[in-house]
């Protein structure tokens, strides 16, 4: 019996931990900001989130559109650092400091 409930709160913890790793967070996307985008916008990443308030961000990316007004704002910007799996982080940053957030980002 105690090793049926060892093995339960292990797989337990372990789905928990494997699903917080693989959810975008905005620490990722400041990340990704940094690394792919600061240059080629010129811009930081408080004036880049600045650009549209959290609700704006969030009806942008419910249209799946947050590559495209990422494109809009940064017009020099590659096509690479736009890709798919970066999006859902670029969102989560931008939304959480986004124009009426209150939030300041470290870059």
């Amino acid at each position: 019996m105690k090793n049926i409930a060892k093995v339960a709160l292990a797989a337990t913890i372990l789905l928990t931990l494997s699903s917080t790793t693989a959810s975008a967070s905005p620490e990722k996307g400041q990340k990704y900001f940094t690394k792919k985008l600061k240059t080629a916008c010129g811009i930081s990443g408080a004036a880049l989130a600045g650009k549209h308030t959290q609700e704006e961000w969030q009806s942008i990316n419910a249209k799946g559109a947050i590559a495209a007004e990422l494109k809009t704002i940064c017009p020099k910007v590659k096509d690479s650092a736009l890709k798919d799996k970066y999006v859902p982080h670029y969102f989560d940053f931008l939304f959480e400091y986004g124009s009426d957030s209150g939030n300041i980002p470290a870059c």
